[in-house]
């Protein structure tokens, strides 16, 4: 289990490489969703600690504690983080299902596994930020100049992380900013705060300098704080659209540069050829992974005339087969939500879902004999309208609707017509037909015949209000960067314009 661990970080920041009481004395509780019960109390960051967090990044930044050293030393710490991690993925995949409900099978295979392939891809990386030798043109003067690009990292980056994947979301942030060699302030979710802070003690074990990261837990002050601070030109951020909104209003007061990763309600497109179980099995993965709290979950699943009687049956026998319990138990598959505001969320789109006459298959309530815990039975509707409030908004929880369609040009209409454009998918064994709808879609990741799967070697993000930028692969780099133009004049004679 992970007491030690817990009783290690209590009351504690992690702010220059030292673990520190906030200046207030404050703490928050974190919860249990599995139980309700309070798990630990953790120091609660303000405005004074933000402070001191970005003097810390400042400071190691201007004295280049991290980038004194090579490229290549510096990819040597980013792997050993890596290595410290899978050495370490039992007691953190614990401490990611006890504060986050993710059942320990999804921490251990698919969570953890995408954190080490992420600090090792970028721990190569690092090595590869370069610019470039340009051609030089001026029409009717001297031609001898030496043109070139230099990369360099922006300062301190703000990362800002949600709680559906307290690992893997501040992984996606770290490893290009320290690749790029950037220093850190990182404010996880107050919801998810221990395994942000085990990873802050795994990077200094694995070589990271004083004051290159620190970890503030805290609420809606510090996050604000660390957003609109003088001192951090960059601020990484996931999570829902409107806070995205409130975050590029306050960062434009001093041109931060911004990523945003946010919400989603992507479409997961089955044509009548596609296999059936394949297109079954792909959907549940696509829409109950982390009991439905991921960003890019397909929760809208639509299916064309043919085959929609035949895919509704297997997957409404699938899903009632899902098995829910604490994210602890191996034998689970659906875990807790991970609170009671987001359960309550969820039960009022059941409640609409069912009051705007869509068809309730399977789920949408407490599971017997699970009591003191956030769990709602995974949940699907059919007969859905794209016009329902469940088909247009994002819910964030195990709850699926399926949208029956007849054409091509009809189902392309209705997976576009959503403010939001972060991953869709589409089924079929015609891959002419796939190719096409895959360019008509407007979605940053679009999956064939599968979904959910993901590499650190490929760009993630999403087109209208589900963000700007990508992270993940070589894009995620330039979001920590900035491009230096260098001229040299080579030319004998003195430059004599006037």
């Amino acid at each position: 289990m992970v007491e030690t661990s817990a009783i290690k970080f209590r009351n504690h920041l992690f702010i220059n490489g030292e673990w520190v009481p906030s200046v207030s004395g404050k703490t928050f509780p974190v919860f249990n969703p599995a139980t309700g019960e309070v798990l630990v109390e953790v120091a609660f960051s303000e405005q004074e600690d933000v402070n001191r967090a970005v003097k810390a990044a400042n400071d190691s930044f201007i004295e280049r504690r991290w980038l004194a050293m090579t490229v290549l030393e510096r990819g040597r710490i980013l792997s050993k983080v890596a290595r410290l991690i899978r050495e370490s993925q039992q007691e953190l995949a614990t401490l990611i299902s006890l504060e986050n409900g993710m059942p320990i099978n999804t921490a251990l295979f698919v969570e953890i596994p995408l954190v080490i392939d992420t600090f090792d891809y970028f721990a190569g990386l690092a090595s590869q930020v370069s610019g470039q030798t340009l051609p030089f043109n001026m029409t009717g003067g001297p031609q001898e100049y030496m043109t070139l690009t230099l990369k360099e990292p922006i300062g301190v980056a703000g990362l800002i992380t949600p709680w559906n994947f307290p690992l893997l979301m501040p992984a996606w942030k770290i490893a290009p900013a320290l690749a790029a060699g950037c220093s850190i302030v990182l404010k996880p979710a107050p919801q998810t705060p221990l395994t942000a802070l085990k990873l802050a003690e795994i990077m200094s074990e694995a070589g990271v300098p004083e004051g290159v990261i620190n970890v503030i837990p805290g609420g809606d002050e510090a996050g604000k704080t660390l957003v609109s601070h003088p001192d951090v030109p960059k601020i990484a951020f996931t999570g829902e659209t409107a806070t995205g909104r409130h975050i590029m209003a306050s960062a434009a007061q001093h041109i931060k540069r911004v990523t945003l990763e946010l919400g989603g309600k992507s479409p997961n497109i089955i044509f009548a050829d596609a296999d059936v179980e394949e297109a079954v099995s792909g959907s549940l993965f696509g829409v109950f992974l982390n009991s439905g709290q991921v960003c890019q979950a397909g929760t809208r699943i639509f299916v064309q005339r043919d085959l929609y009687e035949p895919f509704l049956t297997r997957l409404t026998e699938r899903t009632a087969g899902l098995t829910c319990g604490a994210g602890t138990d191996f034998a689970t598959d659906i875990g807790p939500v991970i609170s009671a505001e987001q359960l309550e969320r969820i039960e009022h789109y059941i409640r609409l879902g069912q009051e705007q006459r869509a068809r309730l298959m399977t789920g949408g309530r407490k599971p017997e004999g699970l009591h003191g815990g956030y769990f709602i039975e995974p949940t699907v509707f059919a007969d859905v309208r794209p016009d329902m409030a469940i088909a247009k908004e994002e819910i964030f929880g195990p709850v699926v609707c399926v949208i029956p369609f007849d054409t091509e040009d009809e189902v392309v209409q209705m997976a576009n017509d959503t403010i939001y454009g972060l991953a869709a998918a589409v089924w079929t064994r015609d891959i002419k037909r796939a190719l096409r709808t895959v360019k008509r879609i407007k979605s940053g990741t679009i999956w064939v015949n599968t979904y959910q799967v993901l590499t650190p070697t490929a760009p993630f993000g999403g087109y209208k209000q589900s963000g700007l930028g990508r992270e993940l692969g070589a894009h995620a780099l330039d979001a920590y960067l900035e491009t230096k133009t260098v001229m040299v004049d080579l030319n004998e004679a003195p430059m004599a314009y006037f």
